[in-house]
């Protein structure tokens, strides 16, 4: 579902079936009708190989995925990931051997990262089978939603000529 005139993509990386892992789709599904006209939405399960073909030709990356960092669940993390190296637990968090982690750095090696790649990392607490969030994990949701909007609205939809 490729946009011509878009140029950011928001992805929502997760699992709606293993409870907490599935935020990110409740997070990109709430924002989906406010979203500005140059960004794209996609949902995807975090294969990496489907990343790394789904982000091509987009010049901004927001990628919003639940995570196990040992920080309290519901706690919001946001990467530069063009910027920084993500932490090592990152890629621990993937179900894929080839995960979030290993595309962004497989991509940041081939230099085919996108221009600029922000993730919001939500920390979760159960991923058993089920689709309710704990808690403390939908208590987050609007917090990162808001965070992710602003994030977007804040990026000019082009590279922007200065006008005097």
């Amino acid at each position: 579902m490729m946009h011509s005139h878009a140029t950011t993509l928001l992805i929502g990386v997760g699992n709606p079936f293993r409870r907490d892992d599935g935020v990110a789709s409740v997070i990109v599904r709430r924002l989906q009708n406010l979203l500005p006209p140059h960004v794209a939405l996609l949902e995807q399960t975090g294969d990496g190989a489907d990343l790394l073909e789904a982000w091509k030709g987009f010049h901004t990356v927001i990628l919003v995925d639940a995570v196990q960092s040992g920080e309290a669940p519901g706690t919001i993390q946001r990467f530069d990931a063009g910027a920084e190296k993500l932490p090592v637990w990152f890629s621990h968090c993937s179900t894929h051997a080839f995960g979030v982690a290993e595309a962004i750095e497989l991509a940041r090696t081939m230099g085919d990262l996108p221009p600029r790649l922000i993730i919001y990392a939500i920390e979760g607490l159960d991923f058993s089978a089920g689709t309710d969030l704990s808690p403390e994990i939908a208590a987050s949701v609007e917090e990162a939603a808001a965070l992710v909007l602003h994030e977007l609205r804040q990026l000019s939809p082009a590279p922007a000529t200065l006008s005097s």
